[in-house]
């Protein structure tokens, strides 16, 4: 046998090798070719969106049926992990409002594998994008929201807490029917926000139905994480007072008057005039400054552009005007197509928050006894905390778990990215609480590689650095 024909044996070996270990390397990630899971799958892969660079992962978009009878849809958006996909654990990130939508802050602005700017490409790669440590799904939850429908409008003036647990569930029960590669990885919802009700809600909800589960339906739970989360009705409201203050951003006159005027344990109907109009003068400072993240500008590129290139340097990138660029990428024609989204022409333009606060039917004043519950259930559970968010501020977030009574098991001290002091953290026998220095209400978008940093440690349940490495 020559030479040259040995050479061309032993690649033909090489490549086959390659070929079985493709195969099984993906095996977990594709289901059984022909099966519904299978063509569904197939549906709704997304080929390639405008603007996109190229990826080494798949992404899916598309609907998932809540309620057949009503006409009741929900859209999510997912991502495959970098590498090792059939491995790694599967996370589900919601945004709160309640009325904002997952896709468009936590998939296109924050921790998603691409993020919106401004001209072409419209779309650029996030090098702390969160599926280099999972499998990402996002959900637009409720109906109304973003891209997810309902054709029953009454619906919408019925919305409530439990109403979106409910459907979150049954969509996620249907997900795994249709994705049932991803049932039996460990799975973890974070989120941040008004979240802080989704998520333990959606979690109750899971532990409950999980004790009589069929082995088709069960879902992995292994914990969650809330980020900036509204959790607790009077803590927060009371600590973001107390914060507001103590950064400079009321008077010493108004601080007094809400302090003497409003009594947050009672609910929001409960509170005397008096208290409405303190409150409302409270609020005044969000008109001029992002009371979501004290220290970073407001959008003024449609004033002054050149004022806005230098916020840009100071910022190491951050633009304000993201959330726009967003909005219009969305709204494209092209683009909804390329997701598989606004199939029903919804009559209303995709939007980041839609007025479903305004109908709201209830809402919990705290989900700590929830906490407290999954806590003494076994699931992990962390909380974090942005320390420039004005909205719903560490402050509100120390008084709230507070309430929890929790013993401590590692008291509070800094952690670390690199060589820098990343934020603080406390260990409670059952919670984790870490704060993130210098991220707003969304840690990600300021803080990107500490966030990235964070919810890996999280889902290796593993301490995040004590000292400088």
């Amino acid at each position: 046998m020559s030479s040259s024909a040995s050479s061309f044996i032993v690649v033909i070996i090489i490549l086959i090798l390659t070929w079985f270990s493709t195969v099984e390397s993906g095996r977990d990630v594709l289901p059984q070719r022909g099966s519904k899971a299978a063509e569904q799958q197939e549906k709704d892969l997304i080929d390639r969106l405008p603007g996109q660079p190229p990826i080494n992962f798949r992404q899916y978009s598309g609907y998932v049926t809540v309620d057949q009878s009503h006409g009741r849809a929900l859209f999510y958006w997912f991502f495959t992990a970098t590498e090792g996909a059939e491995k790694k654990p599967l996370l589900l990130w919601l945004n709160g409002g309640p009325g904002c939508s997952s896709i468009g802050y936590g998939a296109a602005e924050e921790l998603g594998p691409f993020l919106t700017q401004d001209g072409a490409p419209e779309l650029k790669l996030n090098e702390h994008s969160w599926n280099k440590e999972a499998n990402l799904l996002f959900l637009e939850a409720p109906v109304g929201v973003g891209f997810s429908y309902t054709n029953t409008s009454s619906e919408i003036l019925n919305l409530s807490d439990e109403f979106t647990a409910r459907d979150s569930y049954i969509f996620l029960v249907n997900w795994f029917e249709r994705f049932p590669q991803f049932k039996s990885h460990d799975f973890y919802i974070v989120g941040e926000s008004y979240a802080g009700h989704y998520i333990p809600q959606l979690a109750e909800k899971i532990f409950d139905e999980n004790k009589r589960a069929s082995k088709e339906k069960y879902i992995n739970l292994k914990g969650f994480m809330l980020g900036n989360a509204a959790i607790d009705a009077e803590a927060d409201d009371r600590g973001m007072v107390d914060y507001a203050y103590h950064h400079g951003l009321i008077s010493d006159e108004l601080y007094k008057g809400v302090k003497e005027k409003c009594d947050f344990n009672l609910n929001d109907t409960a509170q005397t005039t008096a208290c409405d109009g303190l409150m409302s003068s409270f609020y005044d400072f969000f008109n001029i400054i992002d009371g979501y993240s004290l220290y970073t500008p407001l959008c003024t590129k449609y004033n002054d552009i050149s004022s806005l290139r230098q916020w840009r340097k100071k910022l190491m990138g951050y633009d304000p005007c993201e959330p726009h660029y967003t909005t219009v990428y969305m709204n494209r024609p092209d683009v909804q197509k390329a997701l598989h989204a606004n199939e029903t022409n919804i009559t209303y333009p995709w939007a980041h928050c839609n007025d479903v606060n305004g109908y709201w039917n209830y809402t919990e004043e705290s989900t700590l006894p929830i906490i407290r519950k999954l806590i003494n259930g076994g699931l992990r559970v962390w909380v974090f905390s942005g320390d420039v968010d004005g909205r719903v501020p560490v402050t509100s977030t120390r008084y709230a778990l507070n309430k929890l009574g929790l013993k401590t098991k590692k008291a509070w001290s800094p952690w670390y990215t690199s060589k820098q002091v990343g934020g603080w953290m406390i260990i409670y026998d059952g919670l984790t609480f870490v704060t993130v220095r210098g991220a707003g209400h969304e840690v990600p978008v300021l803080k990107p590689k500490e966030a990235l940093q964070l919810v890996a440690h999280f889902l290796a349940n593993k301490l995040l650095p004590t000292s400088p490495f």
